[in-house]
C-alpha cells in the first residue's frame, strides 16, 4: 500500500458484543451506523448467535465473526463473562498483542469467564483484563429500579474539561448503577496510567444501606483513558466507560461520549468538533431494558448488514 492509499484507507472498527444484560446487541449497531454515516468507517459487528444464526446474547460459549479483528484498526469490546473456545479467543489475543486501540463499555471489566480450571486463559478473568482496560469486576451499588429511575449522577472532572473526548459532553444522569473501580479501604486502583474523565455519584446505594461506604464510596470514576503495550511495545490507546445501560444511550451526551472516545482512541481527535460528534441516530433506537435471560432480549433477530 502506497502513502496515498494509506491516507485514503478508512478505519475498520470491529464491535465485539455479547453481554446478556445491557443489550450491547442493540446499542453497538446504533453507534456503528453513526460512524459509517458520518465518517465512512468500515464497521463489523460480532455477535453471540444460536445455531440457526439468530442473535442470542445468552450464548456465553461463542462469538461469531471474531476473525474480523485480524485486520481491525479499533476493537470496541462490550461482552460479559464469555467462555470462548481457543479458536475464537486467539483473534482477541492477536489483536491485543498488536497494541492497537481499544474502547470498552461497562461489563468489559469482566469480559471473560473461563471456567475450566486448566484453561490457559484463566488470568483473563481478572488480572489481565484489569491491566488492559483499567479494572476487573469488583462490585456495584445495586440495581434498584432498573430502567425506571436514574441511579448515577455524572459530572465532568474539572482538570479534564479540555480533553477531546469531553467536547460537547455535559453532565448527565445515568440508569447505570455505579460500578466500583477505584478507591475505598480495600485499596482498589485503576490500572496503569488510567486518567479519570468523569465521576459518578450513586443516587441509591446498597453499600450505603449496609454501611459499607468505607470500602465502596458513593463516588467513583465512570470514564477514563489509559494506554497499554502490545507484544512488541507498541502503545495503544484505551477509552472506557461504565455508564452503558441500554437506556443511557438514549441520552445524546452518552452517545457523544462514546463516539468521541472512539475517535480519540483511533488518534482522530482532530476530527472531533468543538461541540463533539454528531449524535442523531441513523434509525430509531428503542432498545429493550437491561436484564439477563431469554425473555429479556429481542428474540428471532439476525445480524443486519450495516
Amino acid at each position: 500500500m502506497n502513502d496515498a492509499q494509506a491516507a485514503d484507507k478508512k478505519p475498520h472498527v470491529v464491535f465485539v458484543t455479547g453481554d446478556d444484560e445491557y443489550r450491547s446487541e442493540e446499542s453497538m449497531p446504533m453507534l456503528a451506523k453513526i460512524l459509517k454515516r458520518d465518517y465512512g468507517f468500515d464497521v463489523s459487528i460480532c455477535y453471540s448467535l444460536d445455531e440457526d444464526g439468530t442473535i442470542n446474547p445468552g450464548n456465553q460459549k461463542s462469538i461469531t465473526g471474531l476473525e474480523a479483528l485480524d485486520d481491525a484498526d479499533l476493537m470496541v469490546l462490550f461482552t460479559r463473562f464469555r467462555d470462548l473456545p481457543p479458536e475464537q479467543f486467539q483473534h482477541f489475543l492477536k489483536y491485543v498483542q498488536s497494541g492497537k486501540p481499544i474502547v470498552g463499555f461497562r461489563t468489559a471489566t469482566h469480559a471473560f469467564l473461563f471456567r475450566d480450571p486448566q484453561s490457559p486463559y484463566k488470568a483473563w478473568n481478572d488480572q489481565k483484563i484489569a491491566a488492559l482496560v483499567g479494572q476487573k469486576w469488583i462490585t456495584h451499588h445495586g440495581h434498584f429500579g432498573d430502567g425506571h429511575e436514574y441511579l448515577t449522577e455524572v459530572t465532568i472532572n474539572a482538570d479534564m474539561k479540555g480533553h477531546p473526548i469531553l467536547r460537547g459532553v455535559k453532565p448527565y444522569k445515568a440508569y447505570s448503577w455505579l460500578y466500583h473501580v477505584d478507591g475505598g479501604s480495600d485499596g482498589h486502583k485503576l490500572a496503569g496510567d488510567s486518567k479519570p474523565l468523569l465521576t459518578g455519584r450513586s443516587l441509591k446505594s446498597g453499600h450505603e444501606q449496609k454501611g459499607n461506604l468505607d470500602k465502596y464510596p458513593l463516588t467513583n470514576p465512570v470514564a477514563w483513558t489509559k494506554t497499554y503495550k502490545g507484544k512488541d511495545g507498541t502503545e495503544g490507546r484505551v477509552f472506557f466507560t461504565t455508564t452503558a445501560h441500554p437506556f443511557d444511550f438514549k441520552d445524546p451526551n452518552v452517545r457523544k461520549l462514546a463516539l468521541n472516545g472512539i475517535l480519540w482512541a483511533l488518534g482522530m481527535e482532530d476530527q472531533i468538533p468543538s461541540q463533539g460528534a454528531k449524535t442523531d441516530t441513523v434509525d430509531e433506537y428503542d432498545p429493550n431494558n437491561s436484564g439477563t435471560g431469554p425473555k429479556k432480549f429481542k428474540a428471532g433477530r439476525k445480524p443486519e448488514k450495516i
